[in-house]
């Protein structure tokens, strides 16, 4: 046995050594297999989970979309035509016009100047607070929907980082939904009538020393509307004009709103005030004024096809008569508040390739804590 284990000892050792190495290598592998086994069950799970989100998130955030274009902006374009209606109501003023005309003797040549001359402004307020109303309105809903959507999707994915549905998730509590959406009705409720005295106190600006008998022609129409809203953005701080659109302080708002809802319990520092406060910052960054600027500018150019169809495509070409234009922008003003689902502004509005791109990137963004 000596003699064998004497002749035959190296051969054991390297056996030994290759089996052992063998083993360890087996075990190596193996080790390595089970974590490869393990990575791509992971992914797998991680794969299902982001399935999960995303059919999720699209769900819900159909459900918000669909209830901003067939309920929110409906109902917000509803109550802001009532309003404009009741404000800047040019009937009386026509009225009296036609009394005077019939009735000669029933106002003097300087009563009959001064209610030419309020028509004259209080038609192109009109007219032009229509078109900014409508644009900035649409605008700003989208925004909403999106800053919704892209909480939505970071919530449903930190539920499910920790097992939980999107029922159980630590989602934007509903009551803070709907009074974020519903704060689009600020401009009508709260901020219409200081805006419709902006647009007053720019409108007499720009028309200064225009006189009735003065023709105007596309060209000229194209850049009143132009100078009226240039001069308005320009009356006060660069984004005076959020004060009209949305309250500055958000939890007196969100007190008021949830008491005359019924709801006497407010939840404090909320998720509304943070959703306000994020929707703030992105109305008031370059970003947006550019698409804005670009909105309005796209808007004017479509209701400039519109009053020339109204007008009749010669007759606004060479020229009218200010005082024959005036009823026709009064009629193109109740086209512009039309309902969201006829309103074509809203629509070349939203479709413009700068918007879709805005918002796409907006929806990416990291929303601030």
């Amino acid at each position: 046995m000596w003699e064998f284990w004497r002749r035959h000892k190296r051969k054991v050792y390297v056996t030994l050594g290759v089996i052992g190495s063998g083993y360890l290598l087996f075990k190596l592998y193996d080790g390595h297999r089970r974590r490869l086994s393990d990575l791509e069950r992971e992914l797998a799970d991680e794969r299902r989970n982001e399935e999960l989100i995303r059919s999720q998130v699209k769900a819900h955030f159909e459900n918000i979309q669909g209830i901003a274009d067939s309920t929110t902006l409906p109902h917000v374009m509803r109550n802001l035509r009532s309003r404009i209606e009741e404000e800047l109501d040019l009937a009386l003023l026509t009225e009296r016009l036609m009394k005077g005309k019939d009735q000669p003797n029933s106002l003097t040549a300087a009563e009959k100047l001064e209610l030419w001359e309020r028509l004259k402004i209080l038609t192109f307020t009109r007219i032009v607070l229509s078109l900014w109303a409508t644009t900035v309105l649409s605008l700003y809903i989208r925004v909403q929907v999106n800053i919704l959507g892209r909480h939505l999707y970071i919530d449903t994915a930190r539920g499910l980082g920790t097992s939980c549905q999107l029922d159980e998730a630590d989602l934007i509590d509903r009551d803070d939904e709907q009074q974020f959406l519903a704060s689009a009705d600020y401009l009508t409720n709260v901020g219409l009538p200081a805006l419709i005295s902006s647009f007053e106190t720019a409108a007499s600006e720009v028309l200064k020393g225009k006189q009735l008998k003065d023709f105007f022609n596309t060209t000229l129409l194209h850049d009143t509307v132009l100078r009226i809203l240039d001069t308005f953005m320009s009356l006060g701080s660069p984004h005076h004009w959020l004060g009209f659109l949305m309250p500055e302080h958000f939890k007196l708002y969100n007190s008021a709103a949830t008491s005359s809802s019924g709801n006497t319990e407010p939840s404090p520092s909320s998720k509304f005030e943070q959703l306000m406060l994020e929707a703030r910052t992105v109305l008031s960054s370059s970003e947006f004024e550019n698409i804005l600027d670009l909105s309005l500018k796209t808007a004017v150019d479509v209701m400039m096809e519109d009053v020339t169809v109204l007008c009749g495509e010669t007759n606004l070409k060479l020229g009218i008569p200010l005082a024959k234009l005036l009823p026709r922008l009064a009629h193109m003003s109740r086209i512009l508040l039309e309902e969201s689902n006829r309103n074509r502004y809203i629509q070349v509005v939203q479709d413009m390739p700068v918007v879709e791109m805005f918002f796409t990137l907006l929806y990416a963004s990291t929303p601030t804590s």
